[in-house]
């Protein structure tokens, strides 16, 4: 089923002289406005758009590529402001709204603001949305594990540091002696959770020392220990792949981890996996 404010694979239906028509499944036929069909075109094609409403409530089909879609966020430039609220340029032709009720504070022409994307349900129109708190988790529960790799979008900085967004679902911080150069608002940069404080608030960082990694990878193998009942069928003999899909480390990176954990005694090694011993079952390193 095609998706509106993603992109999506779709095949064309019917040729006319203003454009074609794409096959959208539940949603109908879609329009592609001819300016945006690619030549060659012949019906049967499957061509990779983007569907939008245009300002009738008509769905279109476009090649263009928005900067940010529908769940995701953006640092977008307002490029004019009316009655009905601010417009933001993000990449196709018609531009981003943003109603009055989703700013904080009212939105100016020509600044830089961060935004969140979605679909209103009354009108089916993608808008931007800068009351951010709305769609963002501030506390970790149980989501992410010390040392899981994240993308962290660059939000805002503050006196402690940089205040990013974390795959699109939590707030972090990323303290300034984590970082070796600036970063931009708006940047979107490959990171590490690298602390769950007390009060579930997370800490990120953009790399792992290795004395570090091997203490993380540590506590993601015991996370994993306890949510499978204190076993895992993974030995140092299963294969690379495995352990990349089960922990996201290498093969090397989980033996030292492992090593480490049995050198003090927080599991045993048994021929088929690993067993948290149950000292540490519930006992927090």
């Amino acid at each position: 089923m095609a998706e509106i404010g993603r992109l999506n694979t779709l095949r064309v239906v019917k040729q006319l002289d203003f454009g074609v028509y794409l096959d959208g499944g539940d949603l109908g036929e879609i329009l592609m406005p001819i300016r945006y069909v690619p030549v060659p075109c012949a019906i049967g094609d499957e061509l990779e758009v983007f569907i939008y409403c245009d300002s009738e409530d008509r769905l279109i089909a476009t090649t263009e590529k928005p900067y940010a879609m529908v769940g995701e966020f953006a640092l977008l430039k307002a490029v004019a402001v009316n009655q009905t609220g601010a417009f933001l340029q993000w990449g196709i032709m018609k531009d981003l709204l943003v109603p009055y009720s989703e700013q904080k504070p009212r939105m100016e022409e020509g600044k830089l603001y961060v935004v969140r994307l979605f679909v209103d349900e009354n009108s089916n129109r993608i808008v931007g949305s800068a009351m951010l708190d709305d769609f963002l988790y501030r506390e970790s529960d149980d989501e992410f594990d010390v040392g899981e790799s994240v993308n962290l979008f660059i939000a805002n900085r503050s006196e402690l540091g940089y205040q990013v967004i974390i795959d699109n679902t939590h707030w972090g911080l990323l303290h300034h002696s984590e970082v070796a150069h600036n970063l931009k608002r708006g940047e979107t940069v490959a990171g590490f959770i690298k602390h769950i404080r007390e009060d579930k608030r997370i800490d990120v960082c953009l790399h792992l020392k290795p004395s570090e990694k091997t203490d993380e990878v540590s506590q993601l193998i015991i996370t994993k220990l306890r949510k499978n009942d204190g076993f895992l069928s993974v030995t140092d003999k299963s294969h690379p792949e495995e352990i990349m899909a089960m922990f996201g480390i290498s093969k090397k990176m989980y033996k030292k981890a492992v090593g480490a954990l049995y050198k003090n005694k927080t599991i045993a090694i048994e021929s088929d996996g690993i067993r948290l011993l149950k000292a540490w079952a519930t006992k927090e390193r």
